[in-house]
């Protein structure tokens, strides 16, 4: 970040542990191939080697768990940050997840805290952004939620090296970066390159057709896929009832992929599966980045009425990991694009 040999601090709330020891694993192996591993230090667990840009020197990264989650009788956060002495002129990166309301609070506290301890440059990762779909007002007294978290994240006060970056995975709505006040500057990623990579390990690859589930899926996602034909789904009125149809494409004989970039009960996606068997499909797969599925609604896919060959979805939610222990699902994690974001490579296959 800054061109010298001073470590950059990787931080993680308790929930996305498992990701931060990815990341840091696989900027090490990264960096193995670009130099030899880095000296050992006295400070903290054991020292990776971490390049900001391709065109640096390697850096070297300590995953710091030195944050105390506690909490009051009262059940308020009772936070401390050990090494805050220890962090003042580093460059500090943070691994979040706000996949509850309980746990966004303690988490706010501690992103404001880093810059006031002097961190000089901040990254927030924050793989998936909850709010996402509640962006916009079409009725008078709906309330857009994700203004109002866009907002709290911009409360992130200036380092010294100026705003914290905020990284963002597959977000609901691209609009939604304008939510952000100046005081932040949000990078939008994108997951779908693990999916496209994963793709071509398919023994029909070359018979596989992309689809999504509606106009806004196909809008956010169809540039990945520029010499393919996709498949779109509608969902259409029918009286009281709505039912998913295809709309354009042939999946005749395909196997067919869903992408989209959440999945809440999957209830869309099941039709659509269904609608594309009808139409002649041979094989459904699906892909999501964010597998938010409250009340454990993941199970309709495990025994489902509706054939899933494989169900791709990624580790931005703390609960991915377990989900993906139950076939079809499989998980694709996204240690691999954030450490390759760190390191300035390119992930495109």
């Amino acid at each position: 970040m800054n061109g010298d040999d001073s470590p950059v601090l990787l931080y993680a709330h308790p929930s996305m542990a498992a990701l931060a020891e990815n990341i840091v694993t696989k900027c090490t192996t990264f960096t193995r191939e670009m130099s030899p591993p880095p000296k050992s230090t006295i400070h903290g667990p054991p020292v990776r080697a971490l390049s900001i840009s391709a065109s640096s020197s390697p850096r070297e990264v300590e995953y710091r768990k030195t944050i105390q989650w506690k909490t009051f009788p009262d059940g308020f956060p009772n936070l401390f940050i050990e090494d805050v002495k220890y962090m003042a002129g580093k460059d500090v990166i943070f691994i979040g997840s706000f996949h509850t309301p309980d746990v966004i609070f303690e988490q706010l506290s501690v992103l404001y805290a880093f810059p006031r301890y002097l961190a000089r440059s901040f990254h927030f990762i924050m793989p998936y952004f909850p709010t996402g779909t509640m962006e916009r007002v079409d009725t008078e007294g709906q309330i857009a939620t994700a203004k109002t978290l866009a907002t709290l994240i911009s409360g992130i006060p200036l380092t010294t090296k100026g705003p914290a970056q905020i990284i963002i995975f597959d977000i609901h709505a691209l609009q939604e970066r304008f939510y952000f006040s100046d005081n932040v500057i949000p990078r939008l990623e994108s997951a779908v390159p693990l999916l496209m990579r994963e793709m071509k390990s398919l023994p029909d690859f070359k018979n596989v057709s992309i689809a999504f589930p509606d106009d806004g899926a196909c809008k956010r996602f169809h540039n990945f896929f520029p010499d393919e034909d996709p498949i779109t789904c509608v969902k259409i009125r029918d009286g009281n009832r709505r039912i998913v149809k295809v709309k354009d494409g042939n999946p005749a004989g395909r196997h067919v992929l869903i992408i989209d970039d959440l999945v809440q009960s999957g209830g869309t996606l099941k039709e659509c599966a269904k609608a594309l068997y009808e139409k002649g499909a041979l094989k459904v797969s699906a892909y999501v980045t964010h597998a938010v599925f409250p009340k454990e609604s993941w199970r309709k896919f495990v025994d489902s009425d509706v054939k899933f060959e494989n169900f791709w979805i990624t580790d931005s939610l703390p609960h991915a990991k377990m989900i993906c222990e139950h076939p079809p699902f499989r998980l694709l994690s996204l240690s691999e694009p954030i450490a390759d974001l760190l390191l300035g490579y390119d992930l495109m296959p």
